[in-house]
């Protein structure tokens, strides 16, 4: 009798409870407490209460279900915490969701427009969208969280702007790693002439990814082409909205775009393999992505010293201040334009397109007639096509100053800069004079070359090889350490500037520590290095058996991800470059040897020998 009496109990406890586990809908009037959570069909994504460490600040969000640690998408009460344990979420029968505080009652609200057909529940779908849908239909949504993002860009979900009124669904940062409320900084579609992707903060562009050219933005790095496989990007843009997004190719494939409190992004996929989060693809990818480095009128390239250039036909507004890392006054042009004598343009290609907000554009026009425009306009600087597929269509016009242009590797678009007439001749004889100081160069290398290889070939007869002069082989035959990409990318903090280096012609170099404390120099290889993988595989073996007295030592390396570090022991003191030339050391020769490519240089000097 007793345990009839139990069974009754627990029965009749089961039966007020508002949800049960594993259920992925709610329907009006059921709530969802702490310590309960509502899991999608497919059982990627769950909802519910959660804190960071703090119980007295309660949020209601959505998470991956499977990942450890938890993964937040999406906070409803953002900015109003629920100050206990004792909140609910609620579907009331309007058809609203309401997260409710015993102490001070709705703290937060869907606060949907759409006029609600009972009846209606809410469901958690596989793509991390929260809905309040029509309960006889499957595709009826009243309202969904993927129309109010956060700081979490997932697939399916659409960043759009109204190109009157300008954004209204755009990412938005955290204050901190542990406070979801709105911090300062937004990934937003800019409206204000050609449509174009950027990061702001306080109103102020921090980083252009840039317009749509048809495939892609023209600020996206040349590597993604290689990742297309994993997405399909897609934009629509009317006379009157420009929105984007993207769908994965695998629906298997967990992908997310984050924007953290700094303004700073990353692409991010999950790797069951390795059961981390790996960045394929972050924003700012170099010095070159921050917003007018080089001042208006100017070129950044991240692989040419110094990385700011005037366009042709400018100079510096302020010729002393140029080249010591300072170029915000930017350039002038050197003749003015005469729009009554002619004007002509220069063809850039490869181009990140400059700042389209003051931009004017038409879709209709061909280049030819897109040049015509341009030129019976005297304020007008640039013209480019605004989509590049099929041979390249419509108009995009620049006026006044070009601002924040770059060059990109292998890709991008072709823009016309337009200048003087008269300038023409001054460049044809600037390249000119270039090409005679290149084939004087080429000429005086190779003569040097023979030089040097006939002296290295009789002092291996002499003294038994220059490998005796300058290293000694690791006895034990220790090869450089492979590295995960993960554990570069934490040491160095993603890559940030802040731990930069320098960089040069065939990479950049960054400061980093391992999880134990080592200090650690990275040096990222340009991907327009052109070593393949097996050449630089063998280079580093080889490397890695060498020990010098005056030669860094090299810890190991990584080739994840289409990436090739070189991890070095980290050396506090002055570059290279003061020693050579602070000490007055005379350079006799340089040496690239059989064994090393010439991004690794042996300079051979009346004392020392380094390689840099």
């Amino acid at each position: 009798m007793e345990n009839n009496h139990k069974v009754l109990m627990l029965i009749f406890f089961c039966s007020i409870l508002p949800i049960f586990s594993e259920q992925n809908t709610l329907a009006p009037n059921q709530f969802i407490r702490y310590h309960e959570t509502i899991v999608s069909a497919g059982g990627i994504f769950e909802a519910g209460f959660f804190n960071f460490g703090d119980p007295q600040r309660q949020y209601f969000g959505i998470w991956y279900k499977s990942i450890s640690p938890r993964t937040i998408v999406w906070v409803a009460n953002r900015d109003t915490p629920v100050h206990n344990s004792t909140g609910l979420l609620k579907l009331n029968d309007q058809g609203t969701l309401v997260i409710l505080d015993d102490s001070k009652g709705v703290v937060w609200s869907s606060n949907s427009s759409r006029i609600v057909v009972k009846p209606a529940l809410v469901q958690l779908l596989d793509s991390g969208n929260l809905v309040v849908k029509d309960a006889n239909s499957s595709g009826n949504f009243f309202w969904e969280s993927f129309d109010y993002p956060g700081n979490t860009f997932l697939a399916g979900m659409e960043l759009k702007s109204n190109l009157v009124t300008g954004p209204y669904r755009y990412l938005t940062s955290w204050r901190s790693p542990e406070d979801p409320a709105e911090g300062e900084c937004s990934y937003r579609i800019d409206s204000h002439g050609f449509p174009q992707l950027v990061t702001v903060k306080r109103g102020i562009f921090l980083y252009r990814i840039g317009s749509w050219d048809g495939f892609l933005f023209t600020g996206v790095s040349w590597h993604w082409h290689r990742l297309q496989s994993l997405f399909n990007f897609s934009v629509v843009f009317t006379n009157k909205e420009f929105s984007y997004q993207y769908e994965t190719s695998n629906r298997s494939t967990l992908i997310r775009l984050v924007l953290d409190s700094y303004g700073n992004t990353q692409r991010l996929v999950w790797s069951d393999k390795t059961q981390i989060w790996e960045a394929i693809a972050s924003r700012p990818i170099d010095q070159c992505d921050d917003y007018v480095l080089c001042g208006i009128n100017s070129n950044c390239n991240i692989n040419d010293f110094p990385i700011c250039e005037c366009l042709e036909g400018f100079m510096p507004k302020f010729q002393t201040k140029w080249g010591s890392s300072n170029w915000s006054d930017g350039c002038v042009r050197r003749t003015k334009l005469n729009c009554l004598n002619g004007d002509g343009f220069l063809k850039y290609t490869n181009m990140k397109l400059p700042d389209t907000s003051s931009s004017w554009y038409d879709r209709s026009l061909s280049l030819e007639e897109c040049k015509t425009v341009c030129l019976k306009n005297c304020s007008c600087a640039a013209y480019a096509n605004l989509d590049i597929r099929d041979g390249g269509s419509g108009c995009l016009l620049w006026f006044d100053n070009i601002v924040d242009m770059r060059k990109h590797p292998d890709q991008g678009q072709d823009i016309y800069i337009r200048l003087a007439s008269s300038e023409f001749d001054h460049i044809k004889n600037k390249r000119n004079l270039k090409r005679v100081g290149i084939l004087v160069g080429v000429i005086a290398f190779i003569i040097g070359l023979t030089v040097i290889i006939l002296v290295i070939s009789a002092s291996k007869t002499k003294f038994g090889g220059i490998k005796k002069l300058f290293y000694k082989e690791k006895e034990d035959g220790d090869l450089a350490t492979l590295f995960d990409f993960s554990t570069i990318t934490k040491a160095t903090d993603h890559f940030s500037n802040r731990n930069k280096l320098g960089e040069g012609g065939f990479g950049t170099v960054y400061k980093g520590i391992l999880v134990d404390g080592q200090e650690i120099a990275v040096k990222r290889l340009s991907e327009t290095s052109g070593q393949g993988n097996e050449e630089f595989k063998n280079e580093v073996k080889l490397m890695a058996t060498l020990q010098h007295r005056n030669l860094v030592k090299l810890l190991g390396c990584s080739i994840q991800h289409d990436e090739k570090l070189l991890i070095y022991e980290f050396m506090p003191n002055r570059s290279l470059d003061y020693f050579i030339f602070g000490l007055n050391f005379h350079i006799n020769q340089i040496y690239c040897s059989q064994f090393f490519s010439c991004q690794t240089v042996v300079l051979i000097l009346t004392k020392e020998c380094v390689i840099c």
